[in-house]
């Protein structure tokens, strides 16, 4: 079973291409957002020690964090990230590793794709055997943005200047994918760099 990381700025379409090595391959995958907010429900890995750090005032009124709450904690002290960071991404990664063992053993699972934009600062290209990097030009990624998120151009911009740069990205990538156009020519590239792998139709 092969591990591969896909990473990319925002609007980069990493979900579309995602969706498309779903349906057509023998693959598990995991988008690391997703594990982390799991992992914030009450009873898992992260919310006691949360909300030991982020006091009670993070909880909704179900008891779960409210995400909300803790964003605007964090963006009052940046110390506070470091804390959260420090308690979520190891939590995400043991909770992966669990994944990767259970896939293997499953004798189906060819391929373990992990999605984030922070794969390649939070140390996964050790985890992985290959990342790619999922590319768009700017002015795709913001037309994206626009249309299916809403977001105006401030916040496009500030979102991509908090993310690694186009050289960072491919400095730590092993492979690159333009998805900047054409889907068809997206998909062929795929098929392509997966051939040795089954195809489900």
């Amino acid at each position: 079973m092969r591990r591969i990381g896909i990473t990319g700025g925002v609007g980069a379409g990493k979900s579309e291409i995602l969706h498309y090595i779903e349906k057509h391959y023998y693959c598990k995958i995991y988008l690391a957002d997703e594990v982390a907010h799991r992992l914030q429900r009450p009873g898992e890995a992260c919310h006691e020690k949360l909300t030991a750090l982020l006091g009670p005032a993070v909880l909704a009124e179900d008891g779960s964090i409210d995400k909300g709450k803790m964003a605007a904690r964090i963006f009052l002290d940046k110390n506070i990230l470091l804390k959260v960071n420090a308690i979520v991404h190891p939590a995400v990664r043991e909770y992966l590793e669990k994944a990767v063992k259970e896939a293997e053993a499953d004798g189906e699972t060819e391929l373990f794709f992990i999605e984030a934009a922070l794969l390649i600062e939070n140390g996964y290209n050790d985890f992985v055997d290959e990342m790619w990097y999922i590319y768009a030009d700017d002015d795709t990624r913001r037309a994206r943005l626009k249309s299916a998120r809403g977001y105006d151009d401030d916040k496009i911009s500030r979102i991509m200047a908090s993310q690694l740069s186009e050289e960072r990205f491919r400095a730590g990538s092993d492979f690159v994918l333009d998805n900047s156009g054409d889907l068809n020519r997206v998909y062929s590239l795929i098929q392509k760099r997966l051939e040795a792998y089954r195809w489900k139709e």
